[in-house]
């Protein structure tokens, strides 16, 4: 029954906006014809405002020229709000939106240089990378809004506009809030951004500015206390589960993430300007030489709170009671670069492009956590080649060595190649790198309360080759890669043969003596049977060490959904999604350090088909979506985990809404 009412409720709440937005949509209507008619018979000249008008850039696409795209107003997709749970990239986690989180399937980590290690928020961080940057004729703005009145609560508002053609300024302003569906399950944030964008009026030189701030925060409950809660016939609600940590309001037991930043990105742009789509909104201004300089300013912590007693050991034997661990970082980073084009002097410059590419970047970094402090350098020099012909070949390939400072020898070589066979045959991506990664610092250094080690580790060497093959025509997407790591780094419980309790749950770091060679396939095939969608994913990968990466063998993904036109006005899609991956070695999660790591238990949990039913719209400038997650927790399984001791949410209701405004 309660799913009845469930699937019940998720329809009513959809058709009843549809029906309340298609209202408005006729009144609307009358006024947009009444207005017709009075500018028709005034004889006066108008210019209308559509999305076309609004455009934005990113820094990547700066990297090449300058253009823009339009913003974007469909609602496919639209119902992944969480960053935990997107069908490409899925993940393992506490539990609930905001919780520690690790990426279910293998995926390299290209960065190298100095590095502070921690990464279970950064799916929650809005990076200086992000932002986008607009071009609007008229003031845009924009209204995003996830749970309502139930638990997730996501609020997002931008608003933009041109201060004359040559500048345009913004803000945004993101605030999160969950409660979970366990005792200290809490978590928030906020996040801003304040951007500008200005050109001179030749289109030579840009100025791409932003500062962004972020202040996560995630609360800890330790787990729960009972390891059967699924497999009991009755049992309370997950609200009055007991949970391992239970102190509350300015005592509770959390993890609080500040990560603030400024950047400033100039660029030059000298010699002959070859321009496609001139005086358009599409406009492309592709330089010959282009030389620019970036500046960033970031400082991030990562502090652990709490303040009460590990009675349900949740910790490794101690007896604090008011625990508080900081690592803080501020980093400088300036970086040059010179790059330079050869086209041809005819039209026939849009089919051949020769590129050439030289830069350097220092890093300065201040490192303190308790009792030791550091100041380190790097020097990167950096280098780059590339040939395009049209969109049917593009070949790349570039360089990244530090050659001087405290991760001296770190490398990342890379070289790609894609060729467009035809439209109908399809398209085939080449790929190679080589890494050379220095141990992120939670690896050599840690001084916390319950965890101290202060090691020296190898560099970890990745060398990488791939094969891809796409054919939109049939909706067809294909990826074969493999990858052989020495020296990998990663967390596991202190052997304990003795079970000695003073050795529970304390960890070290471990560096695999062997060579781990894993072979990674995906494959994504969309089928379509008039307004009826088969989307589906699949990733498999294998490796002689699976068990030491925590990964399944097998993830796949499954979407079926139908298309079409309410009141021919609304375009709305309803369907269901189905997600599932084989089990694996679960891994376990210490706490006061933000790691996952793999315990000497090393249980497999059993793994289940989780279905999500969902419906998203779009009526004129309005995207809205329903989804009813977990759906199948009313019929089978009851409950799952990803990760040890921490069961997965329970079955929930999210409403979302997003509203563009720009006239």
């Amino acid at each position: 029954m309660k799913s009845v009412r469930g699937v019940l409720l998720f329809l009513g709440f959809f058709f009843a906006a549809v029906t309340l937005l298609h209202a408005q949509v006729e009144e609307e209507w009358s006024s947009a014809l009444d207005s017709a008619r009075a500018a028709e018979d005034n004889k006066e000249d108008s210019v209308i405002y559509s999305a076309r008008y609004v455009r934005y850039t990113t820094l990547a696409m700066m990297n090449r020229g300058t253009y823009t795209y339009q913003i974007d107003t469909l609602h496919k997709n639209f119902q992944y709000y969480n960053p935990q749970n997107q069908p490409r990239n899925p993940s393992i986690h506490l539990g609930s939106y905001g919780l520690a989180t690790r990426d279910l399937l293998f995926v390299p980590d290209k960065a190298i240089g100095f590095q502070p290690g921690f990464h279970s928020l950064e799916r929650f961080l809005y990076q200086p990378d992000s932002v986008k940057y607009y071009r609007a004729r008229a003031p845009f703005s924009e209204l995003y809004n996830v749970g309502f009145f139930f638990d997730d609560q996501v609020l997002r508002a931008k608003v933009t506009q041109n201060i004359n053609p040559s500048l345009n300024v913004g803000g945004e302003f993101h605030a999160a809030r969950a409660d979970g569906y366990y005792a200290n399950q809490r978590y928030n944030d906020l996040k801003s951004a304040l951007f500008a964008w200005y050109e001179s009026p030749g289109h030579r030189y840009n100025l791409l500015a932003n500062a962004v701030f972020n202040r996560l925060m995630s609360t800890e409950n330790g787990s729960i206390l009972k390891d059967t809660v699924f497999r009991d016939g009755e049992r309370p609600s997950s609200e009055d589960e007991s949970t391992r940590l239970r102190a509350t309001r300015d005592d509770r037991p959390r993890h609080t993430w500040r990560d603030q930043n400024i950047f400033i990105r100039q660029s030059l742009f000298v010699g002959r300007l070859d321009t496609i789509n001139a005086g358009e909104p599409e406009q492309q201004i592709l330089p010959t030489n282009s030389m620019w300089h970036s500046f960033r300013l970031r400082s991030r912590s990562f502090e652990f709170f709490k303040n009460e007693e590990d009675v349900y050991g949740a910790f490794p034997f101690g007896e604090s009671v008011l625990t508080q661990d900081t690592t803080r970082l501020t980093t400088i980073t300036n970086d040059f670069g010179y790059r330079f084009y050869l086209r041809g002097s005819s039209l026939s410059f849009v089919k051949n492009e020769v590129r050439l590419d030289v830069g350097y970047r220092h890093d300065m970094h201040w490192y303190r956590d308790r009792g030791y402090s550091a100041f380190l350098q790097n020097s990167t020099l950096k280098a780059g080649i590339g040939y395009r012909f049209s969109d049917r070949v593009s070949i790349t390939g570039d360089l990244n060595q530090i050659v001087q400072g405290q991760n001296f020898g770190d490398y990342l070589y890379e070289a790609e190649a894609d060729f467009l066979l035809s439209k109908t045959i399809g398209r085939i991506k080449l790929g190679a790198y080589t890494q050379n990664k220095s141990p992120e610092r939670v690896y050599e250094r840690v001084n916390y309360t319950y965890h101290q080690w202060d090691r020296s580790f190898e560099k970890t060497k990745t060398t990488s080759f791939s094969f891809a093959y796409e054919n939109d025509a049939i909706g067809f997407s294909g990826k074969a890669a493999y990858f052989l790591i020495a020296n990998h780094l990663y967390f596991r419980e202190v052997a304990n043969e003795a079970n000695d309790p003073r050795l529970f749950r304390v960890i070290e770091p471990a560096q695999l003596d062997n060579s781990i060679n894993l072979l990674q396939l995906s494959v994504g095939q969309n089928f379509r049977f008039g307004g009826f969608h088969f989307d589906n994913y699949a990733v498999y990968q294998k490796s002689d060490y699976n068990a030491v990466l925590a990964i399944p063998e097998l993830y796949t993904w499954h979407s079926f959904y139908y298309n079409g036109k309410l009141y021919k006005v609304v375009d709305f899609n309803l369907g269901f999604d189905v997600r599932f991956n084989t089990p694996f070695r679960t891994p376990s999660y210490a706490i006061n350090v933000g790691q996952f790591y793999n315990d000497n238990v090393g249980i497999e949990f059993s793994t289940y088909p989780i279905v999500d039913v969902w419906a998203t719209a779009t009526l004129k400038r309005a995207n809205l979506f329903l989804s009813y997650n977990f759906a199948n927790q009313h019929v089978w399984p009851v409950g799952y985990y990803t990760v040890r001791r921490y069961p997965m949410n329970n079955a929930n209701l999210r409403v979302g809404i997003s509203w563009k405004f720009y006239d």
